[in-house]
């Protein structure tokens, strides 16, 4: 009787074991999987990073409205080439300096 049970409990720890193996595979590819997931997704910072002032969504786009309407009097009132690419040159360089005393928000 007790060899039988002996062997019966040798049979079940064994089952055990095998199940213990087999969730413990699935939890380590489960945290894999998340931890490539987690590491692929972009993170969203909130909040300001860095020490320059963030424009707001209005400022940026006429940033870029009115850049692009000096760019297209630019190329439509002005004749020779060289002059068109030598004034967007210009205007490209002095583009973050021009945004920074309009916008300046210190004063």
């Amino acid at each position: 009787m007790s060899k039988e049970r002996a062997r019966r409990r040798e049979v079940r720890e064994a089952q055990q074991a095998a199940e213990r193996a087999a969730r413990q595979r699935r939890v380590a590819r489960r945290e894999r999987r998340r931890a490539l997931v987690r590491r692929l997704t972009p993170r969203v910072r909130l909040g300001r990073s860095g020490r320059l002032p963030r424009h707001t969504r209005g400022e940026r786009a006429a940033i870029v409205l009115l850049t692009g309407v000096a760019l297209v009097g630019i190329w439509s009132f002005v004749d020779d080439l060289a002059l068109r690419l030598a004034l967007v040159v210009l205007l490209l360089l002095v583009l973050p300096a021009i945004v920074v005393i309009a916008l300046d928000r210190r004063s």
